[in-house]
């Protein structure tokens, strides 16, 4: 078993988010194409976003750092250090507000 520290990483793909021309930077830790359960851990500079996708299957986001509007339609959710956020089966968006980092959670429906 592997141990990650996600304070490391956080700060690690938030520079590098910085630095990047699109503002984001991300790592699948667990799972993957082929697996049921996945882990990635997503860093976003302020003002960047997730453009509008669809959910691939139940998912949560766990704010790690900074700030984060989910937004699904006319409905937003406001999210900060230490928040759980359920992430609505329907067309979404994540945006950041400041430098933020996020744990995405997705468990695939088969």
């Amino acid at each position: 078993m592997e141990n990650v520290s996600l304070t490391d990483l956080a700060a690690q793909h938030l520079r590098a988010a910085t630095e990047a021309s699109s503002g984001r930077s991300a790592q699948t830790l667990c799972g993957g194409a082929a697996h049921t359960l996945r882990q990635t851990l997503i860093a976003l500079a302020a003002g960047q976003q997730l453009h509008e996708h669809e959910n691939p299957g139940e998912a949560t986001l766990q704010v790690l750092q900074g700030a984060v509007r989910l937004v699904a339609g006319d409905t937003e959710w406001e999210g900060a250090v230490g928040d759980l956020m359920m992430i609505p089966d329907a067309s979404h968006r994540l945006e950041a507000s400041e430098p933020s980092v996020v744990l995405l959670t997705v468990a695939k429906l088969v």
